[in-house]
């Protein structure tokens, strides 16, 4: 495709998808069904998560930024909110336009790997930041909460990380650090996808030691 075709389909699709939100106006919503990825062309956004502490914002975002992808590329539901923090203008993309915009502009999939990469970055920056007990208390907190008692003691927690993540209000890479921690240290095991505490007094008192 050429030039003028690919500014051509820009234009449609700017008229078909793009979206206004006024100061405050919640965007999606945690649980809500994610079927599309925003651009923002101007204004700015907060993503924030609720977990066992409270509201935690992830990320303030502003124009050429994206969110949302996530739950598009894996067919989940949204693991937070995404509020206006100021008059926006958003572009709005199905997965099947987002593919076809990669296909036809090879520096959109290239900026979308970019800003990828760079938020892994600041994950990892953050939790390095982080002292491992911030991370063990809400995880527990969510271990816990989610658990089904075995016959003779302990639990069993038969969950994704996904679900573990957005319950305690962690990333994923954070969850994934603090539920290693809890395997290191043999407060819970892995047997068939499911993890199992013998001694829920034992991880209980985790929180105890880290508060």
């Amino acid at each position: 495709m050429g030039v003028a075709g690919t500014e051509n389909t820009q234009v449609r699709v700017q008229r078909t998808y793009e979206r206004s939100f006024a100061t405050g106006q919640i965007i999606f919503e945690e649980g809500d069904i994610g079927e599309v990825v925003f651009v923002i062309q101007t204004g700015e956004v907060e993503l924030s998560r609720m977990g066992a502490t409270g509201r935690r914002v992830l990320a303030r975002l502003g124009p050429g930024d994206f969110f949302g992808e996530m739950s598009v590329v894996l067919g989940e539901v949204r693991s937070g909110r995404a509020v206006a923090l100021s008059d926006c203008r958003l572009l709005e993309l199905d997965g099947e336009t987002l593919e076809a915009m990669c296909v036809e502009r090879p520096e959109v999939a290239l900026r979308i790997i970019r800003r990828l990469s760079s938020r892994l970055i600041e994950s990892e920056h953050r939790l390095s930041a982080m002292g491992v007990d911030d991370l063990l208390r809400p995880l527990v907190r969510a271990l816990v909460k989610s658990a089904e008692e075995l016959e003779g003691g302990g639990m069993r927690v038969a969950t994704s990380l996904r679900s573990l993540s957005r319950q305690a209000g962690l990333t994923m890479l954070e969850a994934h650090q603090a539920l290693h921690q809890l395997l290191d240290r043999k407060l819970v095991r892995l047997s068939n996808d499911v993890l199992i505490a013998e001694d829920v007094e034992l991880l209980s008192s985790s929180l105890d030691a880290s508060a």
